[in-house]
């Protein structure tokens, strides 16, 4: 059993003049044994150093570090049974594949030459690479290059993988190839991994859980569906999702909100869930705006077609209200077939029950969309 636990962890740096510098604060996880963790966030928001302080890179300020109920503060990285696979792979370039996936068992275990071999003969079969055995890192792509880095951490058979940014080196072809890959070894494996992205591709396609971070705090911990769907916050709401979810700052005026260029009234179900707030943003995905259809009961509102990102399978549709500031532009997602180009004037129908409603003040989230019963959004995952 391989369970992490961060508890109310924070780390502080000290600048030059010696002050303090949070670049995480108070982060409170439960990583369960073979779970598929990600943690994503923008650059600098604190999750590479959260991903350190469990592999012993970096120390831990304040808060607790467990695996299981060992408390890992002060526990050198060598004690720790967790493997990282890092962002430069850190291949040792004047030695073998053999040579780099062993030196490690080599020199922190006393396994016997012969079990060091047959594991890493086993490991680099799993992997599709027993055939790049003698050669050196120079002499290998870089997906082969990434390959050799994680039969390092798999060979030794850790607790725990921690990965950081392994597939950002890889051009798009082969690093989709690659997260198919690394979903179906952490499967077989069965490890529990935390896995850290600025990718939101990466985020929704390949964890059980998702823990958004920002400015190093954390914003959320979910299901990539739930972070997607059901958004804690602006950040998050902004975050995941590509392309991002569409916001337009308003108020409410009596059952209305009053939006730059449009009005959208609430019904009395909405108005409930505000909670008295006043000040607020709506937010709606691209993908629910309907283009070029007027619906009855659908909020729809002439607009005018800005520019046109053909995609092949679909349309990436970037509009502004008519009646709308010049620089208040949204976007909606079509199909590829539909013909829409700029210049064009259409409607925009903004669905009640996909919209989202933000505290103008706070950001958090008053209102998301509506979806159907758990029992389907889970036989849609299962498929």
């Amino acid at each position: 059993m391989a369970r992490l636990t961060l508890d109310d962890v924070t780390k502080v740096y000290t600048d030059e003049g010696g002050g303090d510098i949070v670049a995480v604060e108070e982060i409170s996880l439960d990583i369960d044994d073979g779970e598929f963790l990600v943690l994503v966030g923008p650059s600098g928001c604190g999750k590479s150093t959260t991903l350190r302080m469990m592999a012993g890179l970096e120390t831990v300020t304040e808060g607790e570090l467990r695996l299981e109920d060992r408390v890992l503060n002060g526990v050198s990285a060598q004690d720790r049974d967790i493997a990282m696979v890092f962002q430069s792979y850190a291949l040792y370039p004047h030695k073998s594949v053999r040579g780099n996936m062993s030196f490690g068992l080599e020199e922190s275990t006393d396994l016997p030459d012969d079990e060091i071999r047959q594991r890493v003969e086993e490991t680099t079969d799993m992997l599709g690479i027993s055939d790049l055995l003698d050669r050196k890192p120079g002499q290998l792509s870089g997906g082969q290059q990434q390959r050799v880095a994680l039969g390092r951490a798999i060979v030794r058979d850790p607790e725990v993988f921690l990965m950081d940014e392994p597939l950002s080196n890889l051009d798009a072809k082969l690093r989709a190839e690659m997260r198919t890959e690394l979903q179906r070894l952490q499967g077989e494996l069965g490890v529990t991994t935390v896995y850290v992205t600025h990718d939101q591709t990466e985020a929704m396609t390949m964890g059980d859980r998702v823990a958004v971070l920002d400015d190093g705090e954390l914003q959320q911990v979910g299901t990539p569906l739930d972070c997607y769907h059901r958004p804690n916050n602006l950040f998050v709401a902004g975050f995941i999702g590509e392309p991002s979810m569409n916001f337009f700052d308003g108020s409410l005026s009596g059952d209305t909100f009053r939006g730059d260029g449009f009005d959208y009234p609430l019904s009395g179900a909405t108005r409930d869930q505000l909670g008295g707030a006043s000040g607020l943003t709506l937010g709606i995905r691209p993908e629910d705006v309907t283009v070029g259809e007027r619906r009855s009961g659908q909020r729809t509102f002439d607009a005018e077609v800005v520019v046109v990102e053909p995609q092949g399978n679909e349309n990436t549709v970037h509009l502004r209200f008519v009646d709308g500031d010049e620089g208040t532009q949204f976007t909606a997602t079509t199909t590829g077939q539909s013909r829409v180009e700029a210049g064009d004037r259409t409607t925009v129908s903004f669905p009640e029950d996909a919209i989202h409603l933000f505290d103008g003040e706070t950001g958090d989230a008053l209102k998301n969309r509506e979806l159907p019963s758990n029992r389907a959004i889970d036989a849609f995952v299962s498929n």
